[in-house]
């Protein structure tokens, strides 16, 4: 009987390491930080995102935590923090990314490589090439966009401007045009024809076109992220319902865009901008710059 007895005092508690053990294995869940562009839109990013978020929780069986920020300012900074582990981000901030972070292009985003960088005006605006904009206030997306900063800022290359307002959406951009507020402001031609219907009253004229076109933007896994769970992300993102993948815009079974050349304009600029929040604001280095 005392042996029994003993037995079960000193049975009991390895029986209960073993059950604490094995629920707290079966409550901790990988955390995956997913990181998209808001442009202040986070409600509408939660919900555009939802299905997706539920979709990888399931088939990863982790924790999967949407991060929305407002601007790419915002998401530069937690890309060079490398707080993100997946990354769904516009062209300029994709190669900001590969370039600078080591992140890993996976999939291309819906868009093609048929975009383009534009410098608009409105049309009662006298300007009628980029040289007509020296000495105004012209408007810029963050820094971080490929169609509304790095390629306007290489374009505008020699000029000296009185000042550069800096818009944190394509939509202030143009609203700062029509206003008055700036003489002429560079975006996406998508982004361009996507909002100029909010401003019913007002005629805007391009007054430059990039020559060059800026790939899509791209789906991107983080440093820390190792090899065996890059592969299942890359097979659960692919697995995702056609409508899920719609809604937030990217294509699976498809190569990644092609960066080379949009990361050798982020480079270039990045000395040409050195002064860009002066007034007057000179975009130029003290050496020419070679074109890319």
């Amino acid at each position: 009987m005392h042996s029994r007895r003993f037995f079960l005092v000193f049975l009991l508690p390895i029986l209960w390491l073993l059950v604490a053990c094995d629920s707290t294995e079966n409550t901790t869940l990988k955390k995956l930080v997913v990181g998209v562009v808001s442009y202040g839109e986070g409600a509408r990013s939660l919900e555009q995102y939802a299905a997706l978020k539920e979709h990888l929780g399931a088939e990863l069986k982790s924790l999967i935590e949407l991060e929305p920020a407002l601007n790419e300012i915002q998401a530069i900074d937690q890309i060079e923090r490398q707080n993100w582990d997946l990354v769904f981000a516009p062209p300029g901030l994709a190669a900001i990314a590969i370039s600078q972070a080591q992140y890993v292009p996976l999939l291309p985003r819906e868009g093609g490589d048929q975009e383009r960088s534009v410098i608009v005006v409105r049309d009662d605006h006298p300007a009628m090439a980029i040289k007509d904009l020296s000495n105004t206030t012209v408007a810029l997306g963050q820094r971080g966009s490929a169609a509304g900063y790095y390629f306007p800022v290489f374009n505008l290359y020699g000029l000296t401007l009185a000042e550069i307002k800096f818009g944190s959406t394509p939509k202030e951009v143009l609203k700062w045009i029509n206003q008055g507020e700036v003489a002429a402001g560079a975006l996406s031609l998508a982004e361009l024809g996507q909002y100029r219907a909010d401003f019913k009253d007002a005629d805007f004229r391009i007054l430059h076109r990039d020559s060059h076109l800026v790939p899509s933007g791209a789906v991107l896994i983080g440093p820390d992220v190792d090899n065996v769970l890059q592969t299942q992300l890359l097979d659960a993102l692919e697995s995702a319902a056609p409508k899920t993948k719609r809604s937030v815009g990217y294509i699976s079974n498809a190569q990644p865009p092609d960066y080379e050349y949009l990361i050798k304009v982020v480079k270039r600029v990045q000395p040409i901008a050195q002064r860009i929040r002066e007034k007057p604001a000179p975009i130029y280095e003290s050496t020419v710059a070679p074109a890319p």
